[in-house]
């Protein structure tokens, strides 16, 4: 039985055009490989202060790092920017819009290559791997409980 509450908050989807316009409104350069880390950390770090779902949609350790994947394909331009204007004000995303400023503004200076590197090191992506050397093709989904339990292992050291 999981130990976090799995009724999400939001939508990847929703959250990936929260901090594309957070980006936006920053100035921050915002890359496909970028985005897809920082909806890993914001989940991981979410279930370790909150013991709850950001949003429910699956994350698999992709060889660069944890991805979801109908949003890679959605923001899909090889190395670019991502230079998507988002049309209408992102939901507001009750009880944790306070939070996600304080993440973005933590995590978002953080060079797309570095987070890659950085989930490279972690028991997420490499439990979720299995052992798969780190350029073969891999979609296997990262538990949530594993993500829980990092994190918040990172919480108390």
């Amino acid at each position: 039985m999981e130990s976090y509450d799995t009724q999400p908050i939001t939508t990847a989807s929703d959250l990936a055009q929260y901090i594309i316009n957070f980006a936006n409104h920053t100035g921050e350069l915002l890359t496909n490989l970028k985005l897809q880390k920082l909806l890993y950390y914001a989940q991981g770090w979410h279930l370790a202060h909150y013991n709850h779902l950001l949003f429910s949609d699956k994350i698999e350790a992709w060889v660069h790092g944890p991805v979801v994947p109908h949003l890679y394909h959605l923001y899909k331009n090889g190395w670019a920017p991502i230079n998507s204007e988002i049309n209408q004000r992102p939901k507001y995303l009750l009880g944790v819009d306070k939070w996600l400023v304080g993440f973005l503004r933590e995590y978002m200076p953080i060079d797309a290559f570095e987070l890659e590197q950085m989930t490279h090191l972690e028991k997420p992506w490499l439990e979720a791997r299995g052992g798969i050397p780190e350029d073969e093709i891999c979609s296997k989904a990262i538990d949530p409980e594993t993500m829980k339990k990092y994190f918040v292992s990172l919480l108390n050291a």
